[in-house]
């Protein structure tokens, strides 16, 4: 339930265009859907902006049907993250009209294609090829969700040339989504470039010493340029989500 589609609700019965009856068949899905083995929760557009997401990992290609199932036919953006590959074709076979990206993980049905306001584009930045999959998932997050999107590839500090290359990218962007692993520094290279909100994404690619990404994580944390905000390791979603937030008017 989208707060547009709520307001057409309203308008109706204001109207005498809908009566009392239909728009209660309309609104009998807030604010969830019990499915037994999960609670769709069609009110989340309403609280916080986004629709809610299906977490793919570890459930059941029918689980997840069911669920996208569902926020589907409530007229709303279905996104699904960390969905491996027998899993999502799985789904495929439940719900052909979803469409996977495997580099990202995600499946994604946009059901709406309508016009969001933001306050511009969001850059996302990734530091190496590896780190890719996180960058792709935050990247796909804003964009079935309606927010424009560009990438930047391959800008790691260890060919900074390269990050310059691109500085007016850089400064008319929104909103950044900065995705490292190693030693986490490109976060705090850009921080010290722009002067729109950074989100530093940690992930776990890296030798031994990286630890997971908890190298990254830390170094991020420390970053030498104020105010460079830190998501968990490999969270792209979240950085999306974020950004998501910053980019509404």
């Amino acid at each position: 339930m989208t707060p547009e589609r709520l307001r057409e609700i309203l308008a109706g019965v204001k109207d005498g265009a809908l009566d009392v009856d239909a728009a209660l068949r309309a609104l009998k899905h807030l604010p969830f859907d019990d499915l037994g083995f999960a609670r769709v929760d069609h009110h989340r557009e309403l609280r916080v902006g986004l629709p809610e997401v299906i977490f793919g990992q570890s459930k059941s290609a029918a689980q997840i049907a069911a669920v996208a199932g569902r926020l589907r036919d409530a007229g709303q953006n279905v996104l699904v993250t960390r969905l491996d590959a027998p899993t999502a074709a799985g789904l495929r076979e439940l719900l052909p009209e979803m469409d996977y990206d495997p580099v990202s993980r995600t499946a994604a049905l946009v059901v709406k294609r309508e016009p969001v306001a933001t306050r511009g584009t969001v850059l996302v930045i990734a530091a190496g090829t590896t780190d890719l999959p996180v960058a792709e998932e935050a990247a796909r997050t804003l964009e079935v969700f309606g927010h424009p999107v560009e990438r930047l590839h391959d800008v790691g500090v260890s060919g900074l040339h390269r990050l310059m290359a691109s500085k007016n990218q850089l400064v008319t962007a929104s909103v950044l989504i900065v995705v490292a692993g190693m030693e986490g520094a490109l976060p705090s290279v850009v921080g010290g470039l722009v002067d729109r909100p950074v989100i530093a994404v940690p992930t776990s690619v890296g030798y031994g010493a990286s630890f997971g990404g908890l190298a990254a994580l830390l170094a991020m944390l420390n970053s030498c340029a104020a105010g460079v905000t830190v998501v968990n390791i490999d969270n792209g979603f979240g950085a999306a989500v974020a950004a998501a937030a910053i980019n509404r008017p």
